[in-house]
C-alpha cells in the first residue's frame, strides 16, 4: 500500500551549498506575496525534540525567472503572518492537542 498522502517535503541549500530539508506545514498567498510556514526534518529525535516545533516562514520570490524562498526581512509583516499561521494551525490541529492535554 502506497503512503499517497504522504509529508510535502522541500529541501532548501543554503549560502554555503548545504541542504536542509523542511515539511511544507502550510501556505499563504495573499496580497503581500505567497508565504511558506517550513518545519525542519531531522534524522535524529533527540534534535527534534530540542527544536520545540519551532518553524521558519519563507516568502517565494522570482529571482532569474526561477521561484526561490527568501527570510522575510519585515519585522511587521512576519508578525502578521505568524498570527495568521497559528490561528491557522490552532483552527487545523486545536482540538487534537487538547484532547491530548486532557488525558
Amino acid at each position: 500500500m502506497s503512503d499517497e498522502f504522504g509529508a510535502d517535503l522541500l529541501t532548501l541549500v543554503d549560502e554555503d551549498g548545504k541542504e536542509h530539508e523542511f515539511e511544507v506545514l502550510d501556505v499563504i498567498d495573499n496580497d503581500d506575496g505567497t508565504f511558506y510556514a517550513l518545519l525542519p526534518t531531522y534524522e535524529d529525535a533527540e534534535e527534534k525534540v530540542e527544536s520545540q516545533g519551532t518553524y521558519y516562514i519563507f516568502q517565494s520570490i522570482e529571482e532569474d525567472g526561477e521561484e526561490q524562498l527568501a527570510e522575510v526581512e519585515d519585522d511587521k509583516l512576519l508578525d502578521s503572518l505568524a498570527a495568521q499561521f497559528e490561528a491557522h494551525f490552532n483552527d487545523l490541529y486545536g482540538d487534537e492537542e487538547e484532547a491530548f492535554e486532557d488525558k
